[in-house]
């Protein structure tokens, strides 16, 4: 049972991989009082449009190790999406636990009551009909928002847009608010390294810099935890490092398959974008693609996730309803106390077993299928080629 000082807090996360920066996060979430902190994770494919390094099993089991209590996995449908939609599944699978008391992510600016600002001043943007109008020139929608954020609420509350980590801490209040959860936000002044930063401070750096250290054999030993280190020498030991340019000729043949209506039914395809990304089918690379798709109103991230959307199978459709349940990659005891908290207050089921999940309804079925389907497509990136149905077969019990 809850005692008076449980305290559960969630966190969102990618862990690609869990390096020092996040080990202080979840210190400092522990020195704000949390006694038990759950994470939603994106599994094996993250919202930048790419693969991550390590399996989503392997990746939850080092978080765990290094002070996270329970890892429940963001559906890939939305794990590939917008900052907005990555953002509003997370949170919903945080409250839908109903249990969860704080939401702790890290932020430039360190303030809530800035970012609550530009929570505000965002959603009553989002709804001029001047954004349509900018949007219908060719401006981002991005860059548009931020626009008329500035000329409406000022430069102070739009330059707040500029940090990535304030990004997306905008976006979970954004869903805290439109979800109506109780969950309260609480802020980390992100430490030295800034987000997919190329330098670093000390022992913190981006995970992207110490995703190209690993690339490029440079060492990196001193940024991340000892669990991180052990896991990712295991895992290229073995050869189970996963790279995007491993799939390069499975992207180029989808893509060669597909026709303009089937792209059109494409996750966050829109304004046009599938008849660009058809013009580019003589590309013979992964990058050669890329850039012919890009442009000054479609950023690269986008069109990293369309094509990993494109190549999974995830339609529009399949984000017209919230997660419908929530998967288990990783707990330790206290995750257990979690889930007996949760046990009569959850809206969804959260189970280990995905064959189980599968049955509680037809959405669930869908997202399934998907989750599979994409795990069976990651196994192919690794330089060792891993069997078929892993999402299935995966064992997961309770860590020390």
């Amino acid at each position: 049972m809850r005692g008076e000082k449980m305290k559960i807090a969630g966190i969102v996360c990618e862990y690609n991989p869990f390096h020092n920066g996040h080990l202080y996060h979840v210190q400092k979430t522990r020195e704000s009082g949390a006694s038990h902190i759950v994470a939603v994770m994106s599994g094996n494919f993250v919202q930048r449009g790419d693969v991550a390094i390590i399996n989503k099993f392997d990746r939850a089991k080092a978080a765990v190790k290094a002070g996270v209590d329970l890892v429940i996995e963001l559906p890939v449908a939305y794990s590939l999406s917008t900052a907005e939609v990555f953002a509003r599944g997370s949170v919903y699978l945080l409250d839908a636990l109903g249990c969860v008391d704080e939401l702790s992510f890290g932020s430039e600016c360190g303030h809530l009551e800035s970012l609550y600002a530009a929570v505000q001043s965002s959603i009553s943007c989002s709804r001029l009909p001047e954004l349509k109008e900018m949007l219908e020139t060719g401006t981002s929608y991005p860059n548009a928002l931020k626009e008329l954020i500035s000329k409406k609420y000022g430069a102070a509350i739009a330059t707040l847009f500029d940090g990535p980590n304030n990004l997306l801490a905008i976006e979970y209040i954004k869903a805290i608010v439109l979800l109506n959860s109780k969950i309260r936000p609480f802020t980390i002044q992100r430490k030295s390294a800034m987000h997919d930063s190329s330098v670093y401070s000390g022992n913190i750096s981006s995970a992207s810099y110490i995703r190209q250290c690993l690339f490029e054999d440079n060492d990196y030993g001193e940024l991340i935890p000892i669990e991180t280190m052990d896991m990712i020498r295991n895992k290229k030991r073995k050869g189970q490092i996963a790279n995007i340019s491993n799939l390069e000729r499975i992207i180029l043949y989808k893509l060669r398959n597909m026709t303009d209506s089937e792209l059109r039914t494409i996750s966050d395809i829109g304004q046009g974008l599938e008849n660009r990304i058809l013009s580019a089918k003589h590309s013979t690379s992964y990058n050669e693609l890329l850039v012919a798709i890009k442009t000054k109103r479609y950023p690269m991230a986008r069109i990293r996730r369309i094509l990993m959307c494109a190549i999974i199978g995830i339609h529009k459709k399949d984000l017209a309803e919230p997660p419908p349940y929530g998967r288990i990659l990783a707990l330790n005891e206290r995750g257990c106390d979690i889930l007996a908290e949760a046990r009569d207050k959850s809206t969804i089921p959260f189970a280990t077993s995905l064959a189980k999940l599968a049955d509680t309804g037809e959405i669930a079925k869908r997202y399934t299928e998907l989750e599979a389907r994409s795990t069976d497509i990651y196994s192919l990136a690794v330089s060792e080629i891993q069997p078929a149905g892993m999402d299935y077969r995966a064992k997961i019990g309770i860590l020390e």
